[in-house]
């Protein structure tokens, strides 16, 4: 009989053994306008462009961008052009592709790619390029001044063959007198505030990586965003809305028609362990008189991807929120976890964890020019709820939209989607085994028992300047309690007092050169909130905001 340490060494020493057989990786943050852009093309039918999870390696999106410069057939001059000035960001990993090597020294000025860098090295063992983060934003938010400073700095590099690396930071600083401290009904990411005032609030983020890849596939380590699925207004199973967190990650395409994407997280549950907390010397300061230990949580997940045919991909998942302690058997990646988890608690639904399953599918040029897509992500669902009302117990939410592009206007795209999650998703009477990070949500931010119309229209003027306008409109009922949840039947959608929120919005955006940006936002937001059955009270709150900012 193996032991599981001797087991878990084997696995760790595999590992190394492949981190030291192939070569490095560097990981495009997610939110980059380099995703947009390979997402349009695909759905053209000129490249595909595999993106189900994201972050994507930085070898990989080069790969793509020469795979566009030598088959212009279809792309605009614009798109040409595009694909010309993003490929000088890529100029370290294209050299990997071509086995090409090139030695220099640069800063405060272009790298041997044309690219402007505060500093770049390269020589046969040791690359490192640097950037800083720099920012400014100011105007209006709720009829009141408004302004967010932002400073860090950025970096990657790869050491030999073997490995590759990233890390960056930014110190944030916002002020005004309606500053969203919560950050819980919007799309902008939560935040740990370090230090905040009637005026201002502070706060900090931090992201790395270390990674290496070989033939088939890449196993890296860090602390960031993961992105799973499709939408232009939400995520259902994973989003940049919670903070990032640390984790490991293995993905496999032993083939063209298959891949795997595994990885296990590090979550923080805000819940504080009473039993393991202990006093301190220091009694008579606040926050000082005891050691706080929170509550360990965990993410699991594994996700295999299936392509058909040309433009089609079919995805299915499945993750687990456990806590208290690290189980091995999660970090087995083909494991199947909501049976581990029967396993592990005896079938005893309070000594267990909190699992989903989601389902994605995608189309991309199958109409012209045309991308289809939708996702369900499964918090609970039995065959009883679905054919017996009275045992209704069907947690869910789905999205499903579509984006055209270049028709009938060059460099239009169109965007529409429908998003609905019924009551009680993402939640758990477990209070550490919620779907949450920091105390935000790991998916869509609008939460559940609710629903949302979104549409959209980008286009893009010249290289660097694009302009989008938006509206979007959402229901939203009442969260509910515990009791409710497992209630039978569970309260139907929407139930509740319901805000309704209407939204409407332009962004204009110019990218100067590679990470240099101005960007002029406006937001029209009317919420009505039901005070008593039927009487709604509307307010209306508007935003205008301009920034300058270089780096993410």
């Amino acid at each position: 009989m193996v032991k599981r340490p001797s087991f878990l060494l084997l696995l760790i020493s595999f590992l190394i053994f492949q981190t030291f057989t192939i070569a490095q990786i560097v990981y495009e943050p997610v939110g980059r306008d380099i995703y947009a852009f390979l997402e349009k093309i695909s759905q053209k039918g000129i490249i595909k462009f595999d993106d189900q999870v994201r972050p994507v390696p930085r070898k990989y999106i080069a790969e793509k961008l020469l795979e566009i410069i030598s088959n212009q057939e279809g792309l605009t001059r614009l798109e040409k052009e595009e694909a010309e000035f993003y490929l000088k960001d890529y100029g370290i990993e294209t050299d990997f592709i071509k086995n090409h090597s090139t030695s220099s020294l640069d800063y405060f000025g272009k790298d041997p790619y044309g690219r402007i860098r505060l500093f770049s090295y390269a020589d046969t063992l040791f690359k490192l390029n640097i950037s800083p983060i720099l920012g400014i934003e100011a105007g209006k938010s709720g009829g009141s001044n408004y302004s967010h400073t932002w400073n860090g700095v950025s970096l990657y590099g790869y050491i030999g063959e073997k490995l590759g690396f990233s890390f960056n930071f930014r110190d944030n600083d916002e002020s005004g007198n309606t500053i969203d401290r919560t950050k819980q009904f919007t799309p902008v990411t939560g935040v740990i505030a370090a230090k905040q005032t009637s005026q201002s609030l502070q706060y900090s983020e931090a992201h790395a990586i270390l990674a290496t890849d070989w033939s088939w596939g890449e196993i890296s380590a860090g602390k960031d965003f993961m992105e799973w699925g499709y939408g232009e207004s939400g995520l259902l199973v994973l989003s940049t809305k919670a903070p990032s967190f640390p984790f490991i990650r293995l993905d496999v395409h032993p083939t063209d028609w298959l891949r795997f994407n595994y990885f296990h997280a590090w979550l923080n549950s805000d819940i504080i362990d009473s039993a393991s907390s202990y006093p301190s010397f220091i009694n008579s300061i606040p926050g000082f008189s005891s050691r706080s230990i929170f509550r360990n949580k965990f993410l699991a997940s594994h996700t295999i991807t299936v392509t058909p045919t040309r433009g089609v991909d079919i995805s299915l998942g499945e993750s687990i929120i456990y806590s208290d302690k690290l189980e091995f058997a999660y970090l087995i990646p083909i494991n199947f976890f909501r049976l581990t988890d029967h396993y592990l608690s005896s079938a005893n639904d309070g000594a267990g964890g909190n699992a989903q399953f989601f389902f994605g599918a995608s189309s991309r040029n199958n109409i012209k020019n045309t991308h289809l897509y939708g996702t369900c992500f499964i918090d609970e669902l039995t065959i009883e709820g679905l054919l017996k009302s009275s045992e209704q117990r069907n947690q869910f939410g789905f999205t499903l939209g579509g984006s055209i592009t270049d028709l009938p206007v060059e460099n239009l795209t169109a965007v529409i989607e429908y998003t609905k999650i019924y009551p009680f998703v993402y939640s758990h009477y477990i209070p550490t085994q919620l779907y949450t990070n920091s105390s935000y949500l790991l998916g869509d931010w609008m939460g559940n028992n609710a629903d949302r119309i979104y549409a959209s229209l980008n286009y893009r003027v010249i290289r660097g300047l694009q302009g989008t306008i938006w509206a979007q409109y959402i229901r939203k009922g009442e969260s509910g309690t515990a009791l409710d949840q497992y209630t039978q039947p569970q309260p139907p959608f929407l139930f509740g007092l319901r805000n309704n929120y209407t939204y409407f919005g332009f962004d204009i955006k110019y990218e100067i050169t590679h990470e240099l940006f101005v960007r002029c936002k406006f937001q029209n937001q009317l919420t009505s909130a039901e005070i008593i059955n039927g009487v709604f009270n509307d307010i209306t709150s508007r935003e205008l905001l301009f920034s300058v900012y270089y780096g993410m």
